[in-house]
């Protein structure tokens, strides 16, 4: 059942009293979710600051329910105020989305960083504790950030501690902290226009910063029991629409893609992160600590940033956005159609982003849930979205996503890829400016035209289609089921090849797993070119996370 939040007195600030603030917070970014999505222009115009927010104080209250919900089922003592902060903050480092949302996670660590100390280290007097949490927290986000920017989220969220260490000096309860902060938001909010160009040509308050009002609003509601003002700052409700002769809305230089992961490396190991990804392109933060950390980085070259994380350690929970030619959406625009891939493996999320595609990276044993695949389709921000599941087990969790989308106004075919191949086929013929229903009806065609064939290795003796393999098998599937069982990589795929090929086709898709060598595709290629002449080969990098070999016959 969803928390109901409790107003806590005054005076305290507990466990209890984060739920609450965390409840409300998340009640009042969904409150405002659409509004902030429509005065979103900096960095990009993309419309999806509210959501964002919205998002990653989701995730952080579910982590935070976790964790009272737990206590509960073991019969253990009540969930402690370390504890809650501690799994907060958690929550919405490995939930943040985008620019806004990273931000909100290290303002969220901040805070645990302190309210989640021992109570020798914290600072005493009755508001003080908060204050110090505002602080850290306004610091460390100011810290994850490698060109802070004035008129942003950050001003806004070192206004408020600065508003609540005044209070504090002045012996306020923790309440009265709370209140100060939020009314140094509100006025900092209102000053964003005049400090950032962006925002004053366009009328707008920063919306990442109208997100944070709106948390601090429900902090001290947690505290005080009292409501903050619905439209705590007035102004525009949309950006204005572009004007031909604006020279400054005519030149909307910058990166192409957004990259967001999870990543699991050193600190020293970052640091050398943040200097590479820094020279790739910009809206650099990298939030977390403790040897986990959520990387964010506008670039032109998505497979670089990608590629700087593996660098650095273990990256995963990859997406990339291409915003490039949509940054019109900031001005109340939706791309007419996008298409969102599934796929296995970071170098074939590279290629599919640079195809256009919005994708969901999957890891072995790891499926994208509905609300992941739902996520995807809003991140593509179009009327029309075209979804490659890219596999059978995801057809239902995509028909789900497909179905709320629609809900919202949405235009959305599922296309019944059974594997990455076949979504590669689909994008190939992908027609952005044809009609909605031809490009679905090519982009199935061309995918139901390719079989496709995989090469794994047995982890134990089983029966399969094609009699009793041993672990360590070569397995050769074909359309899903075991077609050949071999010792060797390449001889099983020369074994496979041969049968996809009995029924004909004119060009054979390779994708090589991480560990394969190049070698490999060299001799494939050449198997296939001394036995069908008239068969072309592509051969691709599936990377991290993909299968040892896919292959495709269309």
């Amino acid at each position: 059942m969803p928390h109901e939040p409790q107003p806590q007195p005054a005076d305290e600030l507990d466990a209890e009293a984060v739920r609450t603030w965390s409840s409300l917070a998340l009640a009042a970014l969904g409150r405002a979710r659409e509004d902030i999505d429509a005065i979103n222009v900096y960095p990009v115009a993309d419309a999806d600051t509210g959501t964002n927010l919205y998002l990653t104080a989701e995730s952080a209250d579910r982590a935070l329910a976790e964790a009272f919900d737990s206590a509960a089922r073991a019969a253990a003592a009540p969930t402690s105020l370390p504890e809650a902060v501690r799994a907060w903050a958690h929550g919405a480092l490995v939930g943040a989305r985008g620019n806004s949302g990273t931000i909100l996670a290290q303002l969220l660590r901040g805070v645990a960083d302190v309210l989640g100390a021992e109570p020798e280290g914290r600072r005493t007097g009755p508001g003080g504790l908060l204050a110090h949490a505002l602080t850290r927290a306004a610091e460390e986000a100011y810290a994850a950030v490698a060109h802070p920017v004035e008129g942003t989220m950050l001003t806004v969220a070192g206004a408020a501690a600065r508003a609540g260490e005044t209070a504090s000096a002045a012996a306020g309860t923790a309440a009265d902290v709370a209140r100060a902060a939020y009314d140094g938001a509100r006025a900092a909010l209102a000053e964003t226009p005049g400090q950032l160009a962006a925002l004053g040509r366009a009328g707008v308050v920063d919306a990442g910063g109208c997100g944070l009002v709106a948390v601090l609003g429900a902090l001290w509601q947690a505290l005080s029991g009292q409501e903050p003002a619905a439209d705590p700052v007035a102004g525009r409700t949309a950006p204005p629409a572009a004007r031909p002769d604006d020279p400054c809305e005519q030149h909307e230089d910058g990166p192409a893609y957004e990259v967001i992961y999870l990543l699991e490396a050193s600190e020293a190991a970052v640091a050398e992160l943040r200097a590479r990804l820094d020279g790739l392109g910009d809206s650099l933060v990298v939030v977390g600590g403790d040897g986990l950390w959520n990387v964010h980085v506008h670039v032109d070259d998505p497979g670089a940033a990608v590629e700087a994380g593996v660098v650095a350690g273990r990256p995963y929970r990859i997406r990339i956005t291409h915003f490039g030619d949509e940054r019109r959406r900031g001005r109340g625009e939706r791309a007419q159609r996008a298409v969102v891939a599934v796929v296995p493996g970071e170098g074939l999320a590279g290629l599919c982003a640079e195809a256009g595609a919005t994708t969901v990276l999957v890891r072995p044993g790891e499926l994208p849930a509905t609300a992941e695949l739902l996520d995807a389709v809003r991140r593509a921000h179009a009327r029309e979205v075209v979804l490659l599941p890219g596999g059978t087990e995801l057809r239902a969790a995509a028909a789900t996503a497909a179905e709320q989308a629609r809900a919202e106004g949405v235009r959305v075919a599922v296309i019944p890829t059974r594997s990455a191949v076949q979504g590669l086929a689909a994008l190939a013929v992908h027609d952005p400016d044809g009609s909605f229903d031809e490009d679905v009806v090519a982009m199935t065609a061309a995918a139901g035209a390719t079989r496709y064939g995989e090469l794994a290795v047995a982890e134990r003796q089983s029966f399969t289609s094609a009699g009793i393999c041993q672990a360590g098998d070569v397995l050769g599937l074909i359309d899903g089921d075991v077609a050949v069982i071999g010792a060797g990589l390449t001889e099983t795929a020369e074994a496979v090849l041969d049968r996809m090929l009995g029924s004909g086709g004119e060009l054979v898709t390779l994708v090589l797993g991480p560990e394969v060598p190049d070698a490999v595709a060299e001799r494939l290629q050449a198997h296939v070119q001394s036995g069908h002449l008239a068969v072309d080969t592509v051969t691709y990098r599936g990377g991290r996370y993909s299968a040892p070999l896919l292959i495709g016959v269309e």
